[in-house]
């Protein structure tokens, strides 16, 4: 049962642009929401390695915490809210503990002259933010779906996974301006306050109370989507890879700095979206999923052999770019395979897929490279994204039975 009245169809054409207005309090809610937590990243790690002292075994733990709380705890409870009481009471929810989230900051903080303490502290912190940012995120996809209609579910994971990772690649260099002049407790202060903004937004957008019906359990709801969840998380891969280890492959093969490796997988991801992002509406996400991630795999393929860092770039490029669409693709799959009224669990279990796969990149990718060096991270990039392609042509040879 839609949780908000849905907007006109004639209001959102087939343009992705068209689908730009009505979603954007949504988009501007999921910027505010999560520009805190891209500051973190940057500067939390050096925190921990540099202020505490500690290895970067330890600074991966804490990094990785977010999605172990993420897939075990956060995708399923917030599903649940947003389906049962609304998205209106789940994103304030998930506002409230990124703001608990600067506050533990502040505590790790006082016990900084104890580092086993201050440590523990920042873990539970990342584990708070893995049930916080599912409440915002998977409550304004549900909430776009219901405003635009599921025939554009597309267009709604497109803008709002854009707002998402907007918020990621400017906060991470706020970020860095913020630690450099006020240290930690800055982006301590960051992470309370600037949530706060988005619940003036989230004030004015219209939501209704959902219907009480009987949905379907969290479990039954991931069955559901688990073709498409397992073909995300193949892909998933490759994009974790290059976030995790293209700077350590720079510096091996004597490139110097991988700044532009990270903007070029931007470039790609947003180029693509804005370009292309109206086509699983128009064409099926399996259709368009297929495609994508054989062009992800390309990239992955380039960065593995790259002999330069203009082909590397390239690679990056197109890893971004075919797994923006991909996302999208088995996004709309996703939906169409879930019931209504179990829009926000959908969302949740899908997006738990990305969290498993993000999560494992680290650690496997980590000993794939001890036993075959960096570069054969990058071929098992490709490999995950061909398997994905298997999936979405099973999709697609599935719908085809059906019909």
């Amino acid at each position: 049962m839609p949780t908000t009245t849905p907007i006109p169809s004639a209001r959102t054409g087939a343009s992705l642009w068209s689908a730009f207005v009505p979603l954007l309090p949504l988009m501007l809610a999921v910027f505010v929401g999560f520009f805190p937590m891209g500051m973190a990243f940057p500067v939390l790690p050096r925190h921990v390695y540099d202020v505490l002292g500690l290895g970067t075994f330890f600074v991966g733990v804490v990094m990785g915490a977010q999605y172990v709380a993420s897939i075990l705890v956060g995708r399923k409870w917030a599903g649940e809210v947003s389906d049962g009481r609304g998205p209106k009471v789940a994103v304030p929810l998930g506002l409230a503990g990124v703001c608990g989230v600067g506050a533990m900051y502040f505590i790790a903080l006082a016990f900084t002259d104890q580092p086993t303490i201050s440590y523990l502290l920042l873990v539970a912190a990342r584990l708070l933010t893995g049930i916080a940012e599912p409440f915002i995120i998977t409550a304004a996809l549900s909430w776009g779906i219901a405003r635009l209609g599921p025939q554009h579910s597309g267009k709604v994971i497109g803008w709002i996974g854009m707002a998402l990772f907007g918020a990621y690649a400017a906060g991470a260099p706020a970020g860095g301006w913020v630690f450099a002049r006020w240290g930690y407790a800055g982006i301590a202060w960051a992470t309370v306050l600037v949530p706060l903004l988005t619940l003036a937004i989230v004030s004015g957008i219209h939501g209704e109370r959902p219907a009480r019906v009987e949905r379907p359990a969290f479990y039954k709801v991931v069955g559901l989507v688990k073709l498409p969840g397992l073909a995300l998380t193949l892909s998933s891969f490759a994009y974790a890879a290059i976030n995790a280890f293209v700077a350590l492959l720079w510096v091996e093969r004597g490139w110097g700095s991988a700044a532009l490796a990270f903007t070029s997988l931007g470039a790609g991801f947003i180029l693509a979206r804005l370009l292309v992002g109206h086509l699983p509406d128009q064409l099926g996400g399996a259709r368009v999923a297929a495609v994508c991630v054989a062009v992800e795999a390309l990239g992955q393929l380039l960065i593995w052999w790259a002999p330069s860092e203009p082909l590397a770039w390239a690679g990056a490029a197109l890893t971004g770019g075919g797994y923006a669409l991909a996302f999208q693709g088995f996004g709309v799959e996703a939906v169409r395979r879930a019931p209504p009224e179990s829009r926000g669990a959908a969302m949740g279990g899908y997006v738990a897929f990305q969290d498993l796969s993000m999560g494992l990149a680290g650690p496997l990718g980590g000993l794939l490279a001890l036993q075959a060096g960096l570069s054969s991270v990058y071929l098992a990039g490709a490999i995950g994204a061909l398997g994905s392609l298997v999936l979405a042509l099973a999709m697609q040879r599935s719908d085809a039975g059906r019909a």
